[in-house]
């Protein structure tokens, strides 16, 4: 992600600052205040914002983030969410995982769903606040019909009919559920009307006694699951929200999963990508993040030839021409000018509100910014796309910080970069050893024994 033509809005509340600089001190992608860091995003902000309007108006997306590790996936998918937030879409975000979040079994895809949900109102998980708006909503337009208020359940039971008509079709236990908490509530009986709810989100082993109440059965499995979102989609667009914005991420992990495992899942996915183009999701933006190894490897996507068909990209031409329309996008990750860039990004944003601003400016200035950028580069074996997690870590935590609260600290006197196994992520981990191990050769010791020079 190029950082030509960055710009930050000119007033940036406390908060946002402090979500952003807390998130990337821990070496972690912020959850919100992303727009603050967003830069080089500019060439797709037409077309993805073309697509998010298309889905607030009744259509559905499907679209598949390729990079490498490092190059912005995660802030990208993100930066994207609060795009859709601030056009009032519910948003989730799904790590994919063998053992936590399988691809193959959707009904836990599902459940992990309604576990993040969450609106620009509400937090994870944000499906009771949705599901009572929608019966509020509901309870608005039988009075306004004219239904008094001794008709208000019947034409309420209704309407609810009505408007899950078409999920019924595939997933009638969905609104029988639902029927089942709202009777709940009205008994008073919050633990049945939870449990019910919690089925309804796709939690296991939900009490018997809780299902008979609301007259179903059994637990979600994977062909309810796609009835289910349907469900979910036409309860959010009833309570005011104009669509869903769901991150499948890091996909690639299939490639580490058993072959049979693998091959259900691409299915799987396939079978997504199939009824999001088909129509069956209005309001529904779907994005799955991977790397190129993934999409054109043998043990991921191409495994699957209707799957290597539909996700198809020419990504044969200069980057600069990459059709931002297409279904795949890719990021090119980071140079050292971009890395540079983020980091006097982040730099200025953090000195805005420091104790001692001119001071933070002056001492950690454009060239030490660039020192710190090639040393942290060169402890992950030159490898620039993997570094910017590290180097906005440093950069916070051990530069701005320790300047921002100590008058004579001077980081190129007093600061020599270190890398500790413990704070890399596999990836920098394998590349820190690689540099470790060329070190040994030549009869250092250990990673800490590189001299970094800043």
């Amino acid at each position: 992600m190029s950082t030509t033509g960055s710009q930050r809005p000119a007033q940036v509340s406390a908060a946002r600052r402090r979500t952003v600089i807390d998130a990337l001190r821990r070496g972690a992608v912020p959850d919100s205040g992303l727009d603050l860091l967003a830069t080089g995003l500019a060439r797709f902000e037409a077309a993805l914002d073309a697509e998010l309007d298309a889905v607030a108006s009744g259509g559905s997306v499907f679209k598949a983030v390729r990079g490498e590790y490092g190059s912005g996936k995660t802030f990208v998918t993100r930066w994207l969410g609060e795009r859709a937030k601030r056009r009032n879409f519910a948003v989730a975000e799904i790590q994919i995982s063998e053992n936590e979040t399988p691809l193959h079994r959707l009904e836990t895809v599902y459940r992990r769903l309604t576990e993040r949900l969450t609106t620009s109102s509400f937090p994870p998980s944000a499906l009771r606040p949705v599901v009572d708006a929608w019966f509020y909503a509901l309870e608005e337009d039988v009075l306004a019909a004219g239904a008094s208020e001794e008709e208000l359940p019947r034409e309420v039971e209704k309407l609810l009919v009505a408007r899950l008509a078409e999920v019924s079709r595939h997933a009638p236990s969905f609104a029988t559920a639902l029927r089942g908490y709202r009777a709940a509530l009205a008994d008073g009986d919050e633990s049945t009307a939870a449990a019910v709810l919690a089925w309804l989100g796709g939690q296991p082993h939900v009490a018997a006694s809780a299902r008979r109440s609301a007259g179903v059965r059994g637990d979600l499995d994977h062909f309810g699951a796609l009835g289910f979102l349907q469900g979910l989609l036409t309860v959010l667009r009833d309570s005011g929200h104009t669509g869903l914005f769901v991150v499948l991420d890091e996909v690639e992990t299939l490639q580490r999963v058993r072959s049979d495992a693998r091959d259900k899942a691409l299915n799987a996915l396939r079978q997504l990508i199939d009824e999001v183009h088909s129509g069956r999701f209005p309001g529904l933006y779907l994005v799955i993040t991977g790397t190129p190894a993934f999409y054109d490897g043998q043990q991921g996507v191409q495994r699957l030839a209707p799957l290597a068909q539909r996700l198809a990209t020419d990504f044969t031409t200069d980057p600069r021409f990459d059709n931002p329309r297409a279904v795949q996008i890719r990021l090119p990750g980071f140079d050292q000018e971009s890395l540079v860039g983020l980091g006097l990004t982040i730099r200025d944003l953090y000195a805005d509100a420091a104790q001692a601003p001119e001071r933070v400016r002056k001492v950690v200035d454009d060239a030490y910014v660039a020192d710190l950028a090639v040393a942290v580069g060169g402890a992950l074996g030159g490898k620039v796309g993997v570094a910017p997690r590290l180097f906005l870590k440093k950069l916070v935590g051990d530069v701005l910080d320790r300047v921002d609260q100590f008058d004579d600290f001077d980081p190129r006197r007093h600061y020599r970069l270190t890398v500790d196994g413990s704070e890399l992520t596999d990836v920098e981990r394998n590349l820190a050893a690689a540099v470790t191990e060329g070190a040994v050769a030549e009869g250092s010791v250990s990673a800490d024994d590189i001299d970094l020079e800043l």
